[in-house]
């Protein structure tokens, strides 16, 4: 029996499609696959270009939560575009996905945040976090997104208390209460 029980089913194990590295085999990992192979094999991106699962970890009010961020686009040596992925509602993850983008790079804001569930996306303005678009179509491709390059804008890093409010929302949103 598994020390942490999960509301998961674990059908085993599966290599991730972008560094071969074992993960556990669940539903939600299958989407983050196919995730993984539309951005290369739809999007045009080089495996290289894509970064998976970096974390920003946060601890208020005695609550430990690690924030993963699914995919990390690097284009030229800029992280322009995160990527999350979460079951259901998008509109529930528009704003931890903004605080993510906002504080993951210690040296900028990442411009570009898409929430998914996998089968739908929305594509954010993290300056603004308006929506810039809507659907998986709406997620930029390769060619695309270089060329959005010159345009982007990447704020500097958020301090003090900006910062800290971001860390807080990550907390608060990603803080997982059901498998506990």
């Amino acid at each position: 029996m598994s020390a942490h029980p999960s509301h998961h089913l674990i059908y085993g194990v599966l290599n991730d499609y972008l560094t071969g590295e074992e993960l556990t085999d669940t539903d939600d990992e299958r989407l983050r696959q196919d995730i993984s192979r539309m951005m290369v094999l739809e999007k045009g991106f080089e495996k290289e270009e894509l970064l998976p699962r970096l974390y920003i970890e946060t601890l208020f009010a005695r609550c430990y939560v690690r924030s993963t961020i699914e995919l990390t686009v690097r284009i030229g040596g800029k992280d322009i575009m995160i990527l999350r992925y979460g079951p259901g509602s998008l509109v529930s993850r528009e704003r931890a996905a903004i605080a993510a983008a906002r504080v993951l790079n210690p040296d900028y804001q990442i411009p570009l945040a898409v929430v998914t569930n996998g089968k739908d996306a929305e594509l954010l303005d993290t300056s603004t976090g308006k929506i810039l678009g809507y659907g998986l179509h709406s997620i930029p491709d390769r060619v695309t997104a270089g060329n959005m390059l010159d345009h982007l804008e990447f704020l500097p890093p958020r301090q003090g208390q900006p910062r800290e409010r971001e860390m807080r929302i990550l907390n608060a949103f990603d803080v997982e209460r059901c498998c506990v």
